[in-house]
């Protein structure tokens, strides 16, 4: 409509321009400043007109071109592209985006646990041109959150409630993510995921799965410490067995010749010393000799 109006005024002006011009010899300083405001005014809704020819889309965007209600396949990439003067382009995200829902979910058990949760999507942009001619600008609004909400909902009733504190927590997580996309993507909607932002579990139940826990992660601290005790008890076991052997083994090196020869080398050593001392040859109960210190 824009492009229809600017060219009117140009052609209306450059024809007033004209007629102006023709007019200049006789009609003096008047006439000629007429024309020359007529033919600048024609020059530029011109140049306005013109600039409907191209459109500009911006980085992460596509557009879709409606002229008079026949949807172009073929959607504009981003920068200037030039495009029918009397279509509209209809400019689509196709940017990551984030919608967040708060909402109360059943539990497997039948309680009601409030669940924040977050939907991270793109629109698939090959198919902006048919989400635009199917349902609209407001795609978001229409397809996307109330499938969000019903998935999210009918996947947390096959849960337990403790399963929003366990490992299973993921796969909650998972499970809402492959039902999303079975429901949006082929209607050009990628979802990339859906990730639990908080949990709220009724009081009651929050106190009794946190003393669970607790209790459960005591039980194994009491396993590890059991466990370091009975490695402790093994090591000093097998510590005494060493100590053991050893002492076998030298009581049976040790033989009733090995130390009488040990003695009399203590007799020789001792018999060659300068100290004074008195020695008594065979006074002991095994021969050996009794040595009395005299100092």
């Amino acid at each position: 409509m824009l492009f229809i109006i600017t060219l009117l005024i140009a052609i209306g002006a450059l024809a007033v321009w004209n007629s102006a011009r023709k007019k200049v010899v006789y009609g003096g300083q008047l006439a000629k400043t007429s024309a020359t405001f007529a033919g600048f005014m024609g020059v530029i809704f011109l140049l306005i007109a013109l600039t409907q020819m191209f459109t500009v889309v911006p980085a992460g965007h596509v557009g879709v071109v409606d002229f008079f209600g026949l949807v172009s396949d073929n959607t504009l990439k981003s920068g200037v592209n030039f495009v029918n003067p009397l279509a509209r382009v209809i400019k689509f995200s196709v940017k990551t985006q984030e919608i967040k829902e708060v909402m109360d979910v059943p539990s497997k058990e039948g309680l009601t646990v409030q669940l924040e949760v977050s939907a991270l999507f793109h629109l698939n942009p090959d198919k902006a041109g048919e989400v635009y001619k199917t349902i609209g600008e407001n795609y978001v609004q229409i397809i996307l959150e109330p499938n969000f909400r019903s998935v999210a909902r009918g996947v947390t009733a096959g849960y337990e409630a403790r399963a929003l504190y366990t490992s299973e927590r993921e796969l909650l997580t998972q499970a809402i993510l492959k039902e999303l996309e079975k429901l949006v993507e082929p209607r050009g909607i990628t979802v990339e995921a859906t990730p639990l932002r908080r949990v709220g579990l009724p009081p009651d139940l929050s106190k009794a799965i946190e003393e669970k826990l607790r209790a459960d992660q005591e039980s194994q601290r009491m396993q590890f410490v059991l466990q370091k005790e009975r490695q402790e008890a093994e090591r000093k076991r097998i510590e005494a067995q060493g100590i053991a052997d050893f002492q076998n083994i030298v009581a049976r090196g040790i033989s009733e010749q090995l130390l009488r020869w040990k003695g009399i080398e203590a007799t020789e050593k001792l018999a060659n010393s300068t100290n004074a001392k008195v020695v008594i040859i065979g006074a002991g109960r095994d021969g050996l000799p009794l040595i009395l210190d005299t100092k």
